[in-house]
Order: structure tokens, then C-alpha cells, then sequence
């Protein structure tokens, strides 16, 4: 027995050597092949990241050592490999973790399964599910490079709401939610607000409440005031400087980025005791890349229900070129959890509002479709992953039963000039894009009424032309 305890610790050492030995070129070569993935690299070059960390260059290391008399001594060939192999894979992670820990977590989390493309069954499920458990294991890494700015004006106290998950189907709301809000406008208490009522945030919010008792319909008319009259500041936005964003100095200026919107909301809420609460998190959009950015948005409880609200997304659209343009629309109130989900992701799981709520991996890998997309009664087929390889065309299949009329674009990835898809608008179940060359190109949706009418943006999908 003494024999025994005593091997026992050189025992566990051997394992847990052995053990990184094999784990650590693993690793690297997971990292590498995902990291060609994603950027779209050739495939060639996707296999041969892989080998090139093992085995090819600790073989080539080892060359060139033993052409310097290095190469000597009481190492076998086989050991000599073994430690360059796990030096240089330590090395390649340890660099690439550091320098780029987001990259690194998109890479994995988003094309981590590039190998297993086109395979299905129980064991590639299987598989393809342990490796994005894996993968998520780097989100703790990313997390502490990746800052929203909006945090600060969070609650931080220790009574702050804790929203309960919605026992409902995937996609379905209460029938008195409203959403989608088809053919509804502003609500009449904002626009017959008076300016004698328009003197304070309070002022505003007991006069909305007294001319609307419905609790739903209240906090639409909140809603409604806060992404009508406030401007979204654009400039600031895309110079990265943020002013004060809390209620009151954006009632004075009339102009705000998301925390202001959702503040505000917030402070009208509470005026009158309507339990408004300000969220943070990501959010994904036609102009941010697969990972997101950060943002703020609100959570409200109506009779007893928890809903999700976007007034900043309500109030209108940005862009490098022209700023912001004003449109109210109510895409994003109260929208179903699984759709404000597919471009929002809260830093507090609980407002996700789901049953079984999703990982950041999950997250990311949903093709980034707008509400509108879902209000107008369409839903996705296929691709159902925010990027998709793809020999030759781009091929999007969707069911839309309410017959809407669809247009379709490709651009390359980072480039503002885009083609069109087809010469006209359409009606079917399949948007087919003929993809020039080689590359990562963003096809873009649009929805409308009529076939040669107006067209709104309703979603987005990525894909790499090998």
C-alpha cells in the first residue's frame, strides 16, 4: 500500500502530461482550422493550418536542430517531437488567446464545426454539440475584453427586478400584447400632448396616464413618446463618444444613443408606477459584425407578464452617410422573446425571458433576420446559421404565407456596393444569389406590400463562396 501512495504522485504527473500532450495540439489545431473558417480561407488552407502546427512544423524545428548538433542527447526522436509540438501549440494559444480573445471565441463558437459541414445524424449532433459546449467554455475570456459602455447606467441595487421565464409556446404572446402592431401608429396622448404638459419628465408620464387606463396600451404610449421625440445622436455614436446618458439630460437635449432612450423610458415608467426596467446586453444589426456590440434596451411587467422593449430601434435607422433618419414603427415592442432574441442578447440571462434560455454561442450562430421578418407571418428555412459556406450560389428558402412581395442584394463583406439578386421582386419560397467569385458576401432581404411599392429591410445572411 505504501508502495502505492508513494508512485501515486509521479503517476498524476505522467497523466496529467500525457493528458496535454494530447490536448494541447488538439486545441490549436481546432483553433487554426476555425480561425481560416470563419474568415473564410480555402479549404486547402483551413486543413493546412491544422497541419501546420502538427506535425509539420515541430518536424521542421527539429530538423533544423539537429543540422545545428542540437538534435543530441537522451530524447528519442518521438520525444523531441512531442515537446516541440506542445511548445509550439502552448505558444499559438496562449498568443492567440491574449492578442484576440474575441476572434478567437467567434471562431470557435460560430465554425467550430466546419468539419463536420454537410454531415448529419445522431453522432454529428452529438459531436457538433461538444464542441460548441467546448467553445463556450472561452466566453469568460472574451467577456473580460469585451466592455459595454452602457453598464454604468445600470441598477446595481440588490432588489432589482429578477424577471421569472414565460411559460408560452416558442413565439407566442399573450393576445393582448399588440405585437405585431399592424397598422397602429402613435399613440393619441403623445400626439395631443400639450406643452404646458411637456415641462418634465413627471409631467409627461401623469399626463399620458391619465388619458389611457389600459396598462398595455400605457406603456405603449411611453414607448411611443420616447422613440418619437428623441433623436438618435449619430455622430457621437460612430466617434465613440458618449455624453450623459441618464433621464433627465436627454428630456433637456432631445437627442441620445440607446441608454438614453431606454433610461428615459425607464424614469417615465417609474413617474407613474409602471415597473420599467433598463437592460443591457448586445445587439446585432445590418451595421455591426457577427459579434455584436453593445447596447441598452428596456424590460417592462404588465399585468404580470414581462415584455421587451427597443424604443432606440423603434425610433428610426442610422448611417455613416446620412445620420439618423426618423421612422417610428413598433417592430420592437413587446416582440415574441425568440425573436427580440435573435438580435438581442442580455447581459442577465433572465431577460431573455425563455424557458430555457441560449448561449452566447447560440446567439451568435442564429442568422441575424429582423423582426419585421417574423411580424409580416415569414419564417426561415434555411440557412439557419449566421454563416453558411457555399460552392456557388446563396440559397435562402422561406415560408411566407401572407404572400409578401421579397427583394434581395449581395455585397461583399465591408463593402457598400451591392447587386441585386434577381431583376425583380418575387413572391416564392426560394431567393437564389448568384455569387461572382470567391469571398464572404452579406445578402440582405426586403419585405413589401406591393411589387413595385416601398421595401423594408427584414434580414440578413452571411456567406462564404468557397
Amino acid at each position: 500500500m505504501r508502495f502505492i501512495v508513494l508512485k501515486l504522485p509521479s503517476f498524476v504527473i505522467r497523466v496529467l502530461f500525457y493528458s496535454a500532450v494530447f490536448l494541447f495540439p488538439v486545441l490549436g489545431v481546432w483553433l487554426a482550422s476555425s480561425l481560416v473558417a470563419y474568415i473564410n480561407g480555402p479549404k486547402l488552407l483551413t486543413v493546412f493550418s491544422g497541419i501546420l502546427l502538427f506535425p509539420m512544423l515541430p518536424v521542421l524545428w527539429d530538423m533544423r536542430g539537429r543540422k545545428k548538433g542540437k538534435g543530441a542527447g537522451t530524447l528519442t526522436l518521438g520525444d523531441r517531437i512531442t515537446l516541440r509540438t506542445l511548445t509550439l501549440n502552448l505558444v499559438f494559444l496562449g498568443l492567440l488567446l491574449a492578442l484576440r480573445p474575441q476572434t478567437s471565441f467567434l471562431a470557435l463558437s460560430t465554425r467550430g464545426d466546419w468539419f463536420l459541414d454537410g454531415m448529419q445524424g445522431p453522432q454529428v449532433e452529438l459531436a457538433r454539440s461538444g464542441l460548441f459546449t467546448a467553445a463556450s467554455r472561452l466566453e469568460g475570456l472574451y467577456l473580460r475584453f469585451h466592455d459595454n459602455p452602457f453598464d454604468q447606467y445600470a441598477d446595481t441595487a440588490q432588489n432589482s427586478p429578477q424577471p421569472t421565464p414565460q411559460n408560452r409556446p416558442a413565439g407566442q404572446m399573450p393576445q393582448d400584447s399588440g405585437w405585431p402592431w399592424t397598422g397602429v401608429g402613435l399613440h393619441p396622448a403623445v400626439i395631443n400632448l400639450p406643452a404646458s404638459a411637456e415641462t418634465s419628465i413627471d409631467s409627461v408620464a401623469q399626463y399620458i396616464a391619465s388619458q389611457e387606463k389600459d396598462p398595455m396600451l400605457r406603456v405603449k404610449a411611453l414607448h411611443d413618446y420616447v422613440a418619437d421625440r428623441i433623436a438618435y445622436d449619430a455622430p457621437n455614436y460612430f466617434a465613440g463618444i458618449y455624453p450623459p446618458q441618464d433621464a433627465e439630460t436627454v428630456f433637456q437635449r432631445r437627442v441620445a444613443v440607446c441608454a438614453g432612450y431606454a433610461k428615459l423610458l425607464e424614469a417615465l415608467g417609474q413617474a407613474i408606477g409602471e415597473e420599467i426596467v433598463y437592460v443591457t446586453g448586445d445587439s446585432r444589426s445590418s451595421t455591426s459584425d457577427l459579434e455584436g456590440q453593445g447596447h441598452a434596451w428596456n424590460a417592462a411587467k404588465i399585468n404580470g407578464q414581462w415584455y421587451l422593449i427597443d424604443a432606440t430601434w423603434n425610433s428610426g435607422s442610422v448611417d455613416r452617410a446620412s445620420g439618423f433618419t426618423k421612422a417610428y414603427r413598433t417592430d420592437y415592442l413587446f416582440p415574441p422573446p425568440e425573436v427580440m432574441g435573435i438580435t438581442h442578447f442580455p447581459k442577465d440571462e433572465s431577460f431573455q425571458l425563455r424557458s430555457q434560455p441560449i448561449t452566447r454561442g447560440e446567439f451568435l450562430r442564429q442568422p441575424m433576420m429582423r423582426a419585421r421578418f417574423f411580424a409580416e407571418g415569414m419564417q426561415l428555412v434555411a440557412p439557419m446559421r449566421s454563416q453558411t459556406d457555399t460552392e456557388q450560389a446563396a440559397v435562402i428558402q422561406l415560408q411566407n404565407p401572407n404572400g409578401r412581395w421579397l427583394l434581395s442584394s449581395y455585397a461583399r463583406k465591408g463593402s457598400t456596393q451591392s447587386e441585386r439578386c434577381t431583376e425583380g421582386a418575387t413572391q416564392g419560397p426560394q431567393i437564389t444569389c448568384a455569387l461572382p467569385t470567391s469571398g464572404t458576401y452579406e445578402v440582405s432581404l426586403f419585405s413589401g406590400d406591393e411589387q413595385y411599392g416601398n421595401f423594408a429591410h427584414v434580414g440578413q445572411v452571411e456567406f462564404n463562396r468557397r
